[in-house]
């Protein structure tokens, strides 16, 4: 079994077992307000593997799976662990903006994946910036362009505030799979300025 099977099959059993189970679920959150003052560190982690619903669960394990399978190999010669730290980190690093704006605020609460999804999801674009995305499921688009479009498109609606997404999430955890890939990966940067490049000309 690879480590991208081990979280998509604990994920979905942590979900499942705390959708009916309101005290469970509460025990899990990330609840800023409650590490700052209680110092319960370990809801940046626990957060990421529980959801609210079962679309919710569904589109970040998808995601998960398409994407992680493949950075899983290309990390797989990386030192610090490689993917496991990638989604670790971009988990942790997903959850630090709330806990920066809502620290002081009790009733603030978030849960999901999102966070370490994104760094998987923006590693990929990192390692493969040639390739072909599609982007709604539909429009084919090179990953490059796909992840230029992911950082404008999260900053805006974070901008805008609506909602009930944490795209400040999002734009944490993408940050940190895009530097994990730079600073593991030698080349990278270099191949992702070519196809930005060969985009832009």
């Amino acid at each position: 079994m690879t480590v991208v099977h081990a979280v998509v099959a604990a994920t979905v059993l942590t979900s499942w077992w705390a959708m009916d189970r309101p005290a469970v679920k509460k025990k899990l959150l990330l609840v800023p307000y409650r590490i700052k003052q209680g110092g319960e560190w370990q809801r940046l982690v626990t957060h990421g593997f529980i959801h609210a619903d079962w679309m919710h669960l569904a589109f970040n394990m998808f995601v998960l799976f398409e994407f992680g399978r493949t950075v899983e190999s290309d990390l797989s010669s990386v030192e610090w662990l490689g993917f496991p730290a990638l989604y670790a980190g971009g988990m942790i690093s997903g959850a630090l903006p709330a806990l920066r704006k809502h620290g002081d605020n009790p009733s603030y609460a978030s849960l999901g994946a999102s966070g370490a999804v994104s760094a998987v999801l923006v590693a990929f674009v990192a390692l493969h910036p040639t390739s072909t995305l599609l982007l709604f499921f539909v429009i084919p688009v090179p990953a490059v362009l796909a992840g230029v479009l992911f950082f404008w498109y999260e900053a805006r609606m974070m901008d805008q505030g609506r909602g009930r997404v944490a795209h400040d999430a999002h734009l944490g955890g993408g940050m940190f799979g895009l530097l994990w890939v730079f600073l593991t990966v030698p080349n990278a940067l270099a191949e992702m300025m070519k196809a930005l490049q060969s985009l832009l000309g």
